[in-house]
């Protein structure tokens, strides 16, 4: 089920009926009436999915009680490793098998030897990615002593199927979510009242932007040979704005729809395109995600507290997985290896940790021109890097950047009043940046509540009178 879809306008209210006025006087029961909807709503997309989000499930509760109740370390560890194993070889399967297996046939052909491969024809399991990583940190945690197992099987299933986070994160932690579940929620209208807002900007970010952007890029991209240099620029631009309208927008429907159930979900973005460096903007894009690899991938690797060798081999093994967990694609992987070769001089020469809780805005009103500099270049190498991120292919990226540079010949992009292609690149980048400016500071609009539910409403109008309801998926539902 999306969230841009007429069924969840039907789903959440009913969901907030029941979850507020039927079931909130017992715990137990707004708990399985939740993970009921959870499972509903996962199911929506393929019924097939969702007994192996229930076994992945069961797999690492039951993992989490041997491991607990285990008398030597030694079978502690082989509960952890069993669990480990069965998760990732899952992952592996559905997601990397056929590219990992392609990849070794067509290293063989390059030296001679061909070789008839078996590949899978199966689909990509929605969101397998996202549960996997909750139940690995869960086992992690209570490998390393961090946590208790949970006993409740019911709450331990809502942790991994709660419906907000369930397709596209955030990434969350036992130690964040599992808490706020075993407790009685209290409807509190003001945190209702934001979560609304949240959800209402989600929803424009969503529909007019990221859905607006994608009539451009998808054009482009599904041609860019026949592009010239000022389209492909267009094009690169409007996929940085689409790809963040995107998965931001989907962050804050989940945060806001989240919040209305008396839940708070982690902040997944904090302003990445105004970071100065692109250390800051790692700590500031899918938050969840890089923290997740900085605490069960980085510090266990060694951390700060190794040779700086190892510390620039161990950055690169954490951006190339990074690429690795978004898809099953050299193009993924190259992605990740730009950021590395980006992040590697901050990090060598010390400034990776200069903007660490800072934002530009600082102290003052408007950004130096030192600073507007920064930023312009940190958008600039994070663009290009986009570009192998949305390109199919490895040699598609490649001719799209080999055009741009050689200043090539090719169709202009026209901009056509049915489709709105132009007015939405000019009205998005305007709109990006002036909301990026005014509201840096929080997240959330701050001033009376005249001026929020003002706000709210032209949101809304704009929704209904510029959205895309096309029921466009969301990207990083692919992951």
């Amino acid at each position: 089920m999306l969230f841009n879809s007429i069924n969840f306008l039907y789903f959440f209210p009913v969901i907030f009926i029941l979850y507020w006025f039927v079931t909130n006087k017992n715990l137990v029961a707004q708990n399985i009436m939740l993970l009921a909807a959870s499972y509903y709503f996962y199911s929506c997309w393929d019924v097939r999915f969702l007994f192996l989000l229930i076994f992945s499930t069961a797999l690492d509760y039951f993992t989490g009680l041997k491991m607990e109740d285990c008398a030597t370390p030694q079978k502690k560890r082989l509960w952890f490793w069993l669990s480990v194993i069965i998760n990732l070889g899952f992952l592996g399967i559905f997601k990397y098998y056929n590219f990992f297996v392609g990849s070794f046939a067509s290293g063989l052909s390059q030296i001679g030897f061909h070789v008839n491969v078996w590949t899978l024809s199966v689909i990509l399991p929605v969101g397998i990615s996202f549960y996997t990583f909750h139940g690995l940190s869960y086992v992690i945690d209570i490998y390393k002593g961090k946590i208790k197992a949970e006993r409740n099987f019911v709450e331990y299933s809502l942790f991994v199927s709660y419906f907000p986070l369930l397709v596209a994160g955030p990434i969350e932690r036992a130690t964040h979510l599992l808490p706020q579940i075993k407790v009685q929620r209290k409807f509190e209208a003001e945190k209702a009242i934001k979560g609304i807002e949240l959800m209402i900007w989600g929803f424009f970010k969503k529909v007019v932007i990221a859905d607006s952007m994608s009539i451009i890029v998808n054009k482009v991209y599904a041609d860019p040979a026949a592009y010239g240099s000022k389209g492909l620029i267009i094009a690169a631009v409007a996929f940085s704005f689409q790809i963040y309208c995107d998965f931001s927008g989907y962050s804050d429907i989940a945060i806001g729809c989240s919040k209305i159930l008396g839940i708070d979900l982690l902040q997944n973005f904090n302003f990445p395109y105004l970071s100065r460096n692109i250390a800051e903007f790692w700590r500031r894009w899918h938050i969840s995600l890089s923290s997740w690899f900085r605490d069960y991938l980085y510090i266990p690797l060694g951390g700060s507290k190794i040779s700086m060798i190892l510390n620039i081999r161990n950055v690169f093994i954490i951006f190339v997985v990074s690429g690795i967990w978004h898809g099953a694609n050299w193009t993924f992987i190259i992605w990740g290896a730009i950021h590395a070769l980006l992040f590697i001089p901050s990090f060598v020469m010390g400034s990776h940790r200069k903007y660490k809780h800072d934002l530009v805005h600082q102290g003052k009103h408007l950004p130096s021109i030192k600073e507007l500099y920064m930023i312009a270049i940190t958008f600039f190498f994070v663009t290009l890097a986009w570009i192998f991120f949305r390109s199919a292919t490895v040699s598609q990226a490649a001719t799209f950047i080999t055009r741009i540079l050689s200043n090539a010949p090719g169709k202009s992009l026209a901009f056509e009043n049915t489709d709105l292609m132009g007015y939405a690149f000019s009205f998005a980048s305007l709109f990006g940046i002036s909301i990026y400016w005014l509201y840096r500071k929080t997240n959330l609009l701050q001033p009376s509540r005249f001026s929020q539910f003002t706000v709210s409403l032209l949101l809304l109008i704009l929704i209904t009178l510029f959205g895309q309801f096309s029921k466009q998926s969301f990207i990083y539902f692919q992951f």
